[in-house]
């Protein structure tokens, strides 16, 4: 009889509908795609440490989003949808053989090797150059999360890994940019890091902290 009852009580209860697939406008989704370029501007350059490589991938990624547009579901985060795009995209690059090989060139002769006078501003480019001293996956791991403001889960979704994985390579990037930046370890055009470079290296490691007591 109970057996009976539960099988009936179960044939009542409706199946949870699918969300529904909701598009953004034309107009809806290039307002929204303007607004993150900044913001993709910023994460190619921290992932390959060059303008003229962030700027190629960001222009690619423009395009994919656009392409895309139909599939993105209005209401989500514009930002983590088109990150995980130009990661994607950096990521092929970097497989490719001959990108593989210009590599270390680049990087050595565009960042490290860069006059201060290039950069805005003199500290940010401390902090690039370190930044670019750390593993891919620890470097896009604390920029996500500690200057680009994302949740663990967020970034994980992005980087298609666990959030555990994330908050590990959060915390050992963490340790890591640190040592470069206070301990004399990160090669330098300057003798001393100034008090603005080490104001930029605290708002990253006070966004971590935020999160880290949070969680």
């Amino acid at each position: 009889m109970t057996e009976t009852t539960l099988r009936d009580d179960d044939a009542d209860t409706p199946e949870a509908a699918p969300v529904e697939h909701v598009s953004l406008s034309d107009p809806e989704f290039k307002t929204q795609l303007a607004q993150v370029i900044p913001h993709l501007r910023a994460f190619g350059r921290s992932l390959s440490g060059s303008r003229d490589l962030a700027d190629d991938l960001v222009q690619e990624t423009l395009l994919k989003a656009w392409a895309a547009r139909k599939r993105f579901q209005a209401g989500t985060n514009m930002r983590a949808w088109t990150f995980i795009i130009l990661r994607n995209l950096y990521l092929s690059q970097m497989r490719r053989a001959r990108f593989k090989g210009e590599w270390d060139d680049l990087v050595a002769d565009r960042i490290l090797a860069a006059p201060a006078s290039q950069d805005r501003h003199v500290e940010l480019g401390d902090m690039q150059r370190a930044l670019m001293h750390l593993p891919q996956p620890q470097r896009e791991a604390l920029i996500l999360v500690g200057a680009g403001g994302f949740a663990y889960e967020e970034a994980a979704e992005i980087c298609q890994v666990a959030v555990g994985t994330i908050k590990s390579r959060v915390a050992r990037g963490r340790v890591a940019l640190e040592a470069l930046m206070t301990d004399g370890q990160l090669p330098s055009r300057r003798e001393h890091v100034t008090d603005t470079s080490k104001t930029v290296l605290d708002t990253i490691m006070g966004n971590v902290d935020q999160l880290s007591g949070g969680r």
